[in-house]
């Protein structure tokens, strides 16, 4: 089954990443980087990308069936997608288990409609 983890965070969590120390930006990258290294040489992981900050998004609304494009952050929402991971698993215990070994944060697990 293929499954979608969304890494996600609050702004604050997104403030205090920017605010890091190099020494500490290193320790996360290598620590995520072992991560989708560990899970993509398993074949576990089919696709991902890590995703710039909430400043650079831009949304696409619809208003009278008219579509409306505004700068910056998302849809409604108290939380922040930083990045994600199309994973290959067996069931979602599996999707789960690779999810509690993510060293950055909340992840969202949601599973993908196959055809």
């Amino acid at each position: 089954m293929k499954y979608v983890l969304l890494f996600v965070g609050t702004m604050e969590d997104q403030e205090r990443f920017e605010n890091l120390s190099q020494e500490d930006l290193a320790t996360g990258i290598e620590a995520a980087g072992k991560w989708f290294e560990e899970y993509s040489r398993a074949g576990k992981i089919v696709g991902g990308e890590q995703l710039k900050g909430p400043q650079t998004a831009t949304t696409v609304r619809f208003k009278d069936g008219k579509p409306i494009v505004t700068d910056g952050p998302f849809i409604e929402s108290k939380e922040i997608i930083g990045g994600f991971a199309i994973v290959q698993v067996a069931d979602l215990d599996e999707a789960l288990e690779m999810a509690k070994t993510w060293p950055a944060g909340p992840v969202e697990v949601w599973p993908a409609v196959e055809r």
